[in-house]
């Protein structure tokens, strides 16, 4: 049974409400990054793993993507992201991650932005996105750094005043699912360590073309000041990887 909170209403009211759901991908911390990771994607064919709201297929339709199909596994996702979609180019399928299949060759890119944790087996998912991928394709994805999912309570330590005083980390080698508390629910997420992200793409036959941990610049901190403790801690890995 794959996991799939934002079908529960007020989980979902909850989402709607965080700031990249109201202001879509300019209001996401790690795009101004992710963008530059992404190969051209005029005439391509796009597959959004996690596509939520479809910020991502209607941003490469801008940019002269030839298609994109976006697949999540809530209905409440996909509804919202075909009410915002008005485009014959674009698809949406409903299905978890771990489940779905398409033809080899299907697409060109192939894009997850803070999906993959959410999977227990990402391994597979790297075998099958390869498989679907046509020659010389690419595959972007983002999830939450290890160093912010390695504990379940993915807390600061506070000090007597309620001063954040570092980011505590342990068990870090200990792969496996992790209950976090996420918009006043708990959710399964699943902590891996950036090797095991790295090695699953490379026995995948994936190459390595990028990785970021998103240190946040002077610029996005004048405009975001909300965003200074990114820059004590890595918050999201994000990698960019080639189909050979």
């Amino acid at each position: 049974m794959k996991q799939n909170k934002y079908d529960d209403e007020r989980f979902f009211e909850n989402y709607s409400r965080m700031p990249r759901s109201v202001g879509g991908l300019g209001a996401a911390g790690e795009w101004s990054e992710l963008r530059t990771m992404l190969p051209e994607l005029a005439g391509k064919r796009l597959l959004d793993l996690g596509c939520g709201y479809g910020w991502h297929g209607r941003y490469a339709r801008e940019q002269g993507a030839r298609s994109a199909v976006g697949v999540d596994l809530s209905d409440k996702m996909l509804a919202r992201a075909r009410e915002m979609t008005d485009d014959p180019a674009i698809s949406y399928v409903r299905g978890g991650i771990e489940d779905i299949d398409f033809a080899d060759g299907a697409f060109d890119v192939v894009l997850s932005s803070l999906a993959l944790h959410y999977v227990a087996d990402f391994g597979a998912v790297c075998r099958g996105v390869r498989r679907w991928l046509a020659s010389g394709g690419a595959f972007v994805f983002t999830v939450e750094h290890p160093v912010f999912t390695a504990l379940a309570a993915q807390d600061w330590h506070y000090g007597p005043q309620g001063e954040k005083l570092h980011w505590p980390l342990d068990r870090y080698h200990e792969a496996g699912p992790r209950v976090a508390r996420f918009l006043d629910h708990d959710v399964v997420k699943y902590h891996r360590t950036v090797s095991d992200y790295v090695n699953a793409l490379i026995d995948a036959d994936f190459r390595i073309d990028r990785l970021s941990e998103l240190r946040p610049t002077p610029d996005m901190l004048q405009q975001h000041p909300e965003w200074a403790d990114e820059a004590r801690r890595p918050m999201f890995l994000l990698v960019a990887a080639g189909k050979a």
